[in-house]
């Protein structure tokens, strides 16, 4: 491993499984992914049988607050023993150059670890690191049960760099046929492909060590954003995987003082991509109330007053439609349920994005006991489906602009929860490859 302090990055020795082992089987998505479709999980379970698997070293948030939740995260840290005592894991040093294929889109990235040192979650942090999102700190208990006990951390964070010019990772992709292949096969479920490449040429990790850097330098820094040195120097934000990071960032905080500063959990093992890849789409993040007690369009009355209008739709997909198409400046947000899809405009918002003005609603709405569970999907078709179920309601949100995200953290700081998604559900980062935290 090499770590370069400069930019708040390790080369880290990255673990994959060894050849003869099933990697479609071995690679599942994202654990807070279809967390209201326990089938897909199901299914995945079914798919792998008892062949060693990444499912049986996470914990999928669809287990969350079930009978089942400890059960899991026990089986997690069993199964890290297992596997690394079997030694079913390869060691690579190096950065690792990936390539996702999905819906007919080709997105890049590197796998590298960050130094924690140089993160902070909080709002209104200055670090070379940061959130995007709010953090909610009731959800990383779970996770930092499942991290403080474990030997591996396997990630799906994926990391973003704001880089115009190409500078970091494209250079990889151009030499890329030469590199060491890792991997290369199909994902489960219809989730594309995977490839994975090992960058063993010091030339070329110099190269990327100084595209960061210059990022990085303040000259740069403050031009390119028009910034003033009080905003500090922003070189990666955390686009997907922002809570998984917070417990990395938690359980070193807590471990620090008895570890010392040179403990592998100092470090966390993420793909950083470039906001400009022309594969990489924001999607937006709808919400679903289960087991509504009240109307919520009665509540968006009584909250928002002369300045709501709603607008009946013919269907569902008209919703989508308009949503996706709309143009103005009041905020527009879709509402689907048994009632009959709509569209909600409220003027003079006080949150910059519909998202934020949502999310202050049901917040207050549902903490007053207004509904039993409100959930994050992807998708219209999911939303939609499960929108009009009987007791349900569906809001469809419009996505945000992606060329826009780093001036608005820089300014304004993390962006309420779930405002954005890296690509549709089956676009999100399966685990792959693990690294040694304990």
């Amino acid at each position: 491993m090499r770590n370069y302090s400069s930019v708040g990055i390790q080369v880290a020795d990255i673990l994959l499984p060894k050849n003869g082992l099933e990697a479609h089987k071995w690679a599942t998505i994202a654990c807070d992914q279809f967390t209201s479709q326990p089938e897909y999980w199901q299914k995945v379970a079914d798919i792998i049988g008892a062949a060693p698997s990444t499912y049986n070293l996470v914990l999928p948030e669809v287990f969350l607050g079930t009978p089942n939740e400890n059960e899991r995260i026990q089986l997690s840290q069993q199964k890290m023993r297992e596997y690394v005592h079997q030694e079913l894991l390869d060691t690579h040093t190096g950065l690792i150059y990936v390539e996702r294929t999905s819906l007919g889109r080709l997105r890049r990235g590197l796998m590298l670890a960050l130094d924690l040192e140089n993160y902070d979650f909080n709002k209104g942090s200055q670090t070379l690191i940061r959130a995007t999102e709010d953090t909610i700190l009731n959800r990383l208990p779970p996770r930092m049960r499942i991290r403080e006990g474990a030997i591996l951390e396997l990630p799906h964070i994926l990391v973003l760099i704001d880089d115009p010019d190409c500078s970091v990772i494209d250079p990889i992709s151009a030499e890329a046929a030469s590199l060491p292949l890792l991997y290369d096969f199909d994902l489960m479920q219809g989730s594309g492909h995977l490839t994975g490449r090992l960058v063993n040429t010091p030339a070329l990790e110099k190269q990327v060590i100084a595209a960061l850097e210059r990022l990085a330098s303040p000259e740069v820094f403050y031009s390119k954003y028009d910034v003033t040195p009080e905003h500090g120097v922003l070189l990666f934000a955390v686009g997907d995987g922002n809570h998984s990071l917070a417990t990395a960032k938690a359980i070193w905080e807590k471990i620090k003082p008895v570890v010392g500063m040179n403990h592998p959990a100092r470090y966390a093992l993420v793909e950083i991509e470039n906001v400009h890849d022309e594969g990489l789409h924001f999607e937006p993040i709808h919400r679903v109330v289960f087991g509504c007690q009240s109307n919520p369009r009665d509540a968006m009355k009584t909250c928002f007053g002369d300045a709501l209008r709603f607008s009946p739709c013919q269907s569902p997909e008209e919703v989508v439609e308009k949503v996706e198409t709309y143009r103005g400046n009041d905020h527009v947000i879709g509402l689907v349920n048994a009632a009959g899809p709509e569209l909600a405009f409220i003027s003079h918002p006080s949150a910059n994005l519909p998202v934020g003005t949502l999310q202050s609603f049901l917040d207050t709405w549902i903490g007053l006991g207004n509904a039993e569970n409100l959930d994050y999907v992807h998708g219209a078709d999911v939303v939609l489906t499960l929108g009009k179920q009987p007791g349900n309601c569906g809001f469809y949100l419009p996505a945000m602009p992606k060329n826009g995200l780093f001036k608005t953290v820089i300014l304004d700081g993390a962006l309420p929860r779930k405002t954005f998604s890296m690509g549709e559900a089956v676009e999100k980062r399966f685990y792959m490859e693990a690294r040694r935290i304990g």
